[in-house]
């Protein structure tokens, strides 16, 4: 690879580089797998660093970012940058206007659910065409979880979700409670009533609420708030029948089944958990197999790459 750079910068032309090993040969070398890697060498030019310079910045300042690359046609190697706040689109491809407008719409978008991709564009631009493709890499903010209710499961559910990279909340309007240190030491606590939790903050597809409360005044303004969101993921604890008389009072305020169908209730997979802790995993495989939109299947009776891949 070292080489190929110093090609690139000696005048030579932005290329892209297979890499592969199989499964046999990695096995020889100690590694538990083989794969297939695919990388893209250019140089960056004056434009290109400024957009990379702009996204680094915002990253650092714990904005939203994404920088796309473009991988084909006489521009190859040119990058923009969507950041998220004040500055929107930095720079250009240089291609035609329609091009920087389209790539900062998609680039947008896959920001926003937090998702690296390649997008195919016309040689104008359009995107009906397939001639140009775009690398976007997201550096997003990490996901939220806001969980109503500081009781056990919340406690146990916590660490576990950061780990997988939630920045997490946990709220409950008696400080007593949600001020322990079993709460705090894994999220940020927040002290009132649900239309206090909400304020303040947006929620998008990556993002998760749960309520765990078991009080109806609680449950029910919590859900109502979930729903006027755009979280990907809502779930509500409990058994079939608390999940029933919960729905029930929703229709009381006016919530549609439309909605309701949104709420994951019982939350979770049904593995069996028992304690606390079982039924944290259980909820967070849930959440995984719903963001990936993987079936959750014991892996032996699916066939199939394991790994997600990127959107080509």
């Amino acid at each position: 690879m070292v080489q190929e750079a110093y090609a690139v910068l000696a005048g030579g032309p932005p290329r892209i580089h297979t890499y592969g090993i199989s499964d046999e040969l990695a096995g020889t070398a100690g590694l538990t797998c083989g794969g297939t890697v695919h990388v893209f060498v250019h140089a960056l030019d004056d434009g290109g660093a400024a957009a990379v310079a702009a996204a680094y910045a915002a990253v650092r300042e714990g904005r939203p970012a994404a920088v796309a690359t473009l991988l084909d046609g006489p521009g190859a190697g040119a990058a923009v940058a969507v950041v998220g706040g004040r500055e929107g689109l930095v720079g250009s491809l240089g291609v035609t206007p329609l091009l920087d407008h389209s790539v900062g719409r998609d680039a947008a978008g896959l920001l926003e659910q937090g998702v690296t991709a390649i997008r195919r564009y016309g040689v104008d631009g359009a995107t009906l065409g397939a001639e140009l493709r775009v690398h976007v890499r997201s550096f997003a903010s990490p996901p939220r979880m806001l969980i109503f209710g500081a009781i056990d499961f919340s406690a146990a559910l916590a660490p576990l979700a950061k780990e997988l990279g939630y920045a997490v909340t946990i709220s409950d309007p008696r400080a007593v409670f949600v001020r322990a240190s079993r709460f705090a030491r894994a999220a940020e606590v927040h002290v009132g009533w649900p239309d206090a939790a909400f304020a303040g903050r947006s929620f998008g597809p990556r993002d998760v609420i749960l309520v765990f409360s078991h009080d109806p005044r609680l449950d029910v303004p919590a859900l109502e708030g979930a729903l006027a969101t755009g979280a990907g993921y809502i779930g509500a604890l409990g058994s079939r029948r608390t999940t029933d008389e919960r729905n029930e009072r929703l229709r009381g305020v006016g919530v549609g089944e439309e909605q309701i169908a949104r709420i994951f209730a019982p939350c979770g997979l049904d593995i069996g958990g028992r304690t606390p802790e079982e039924t944290a995993v259980s909820i967070l495989a849930e959440i995984v197999t719903t963001r990936a939109g993987r079936p959750a299947a014991p892996l032996r009776d699916t066939s199939g790459s394991i790994q997600p891949h990127d959107t080509t």
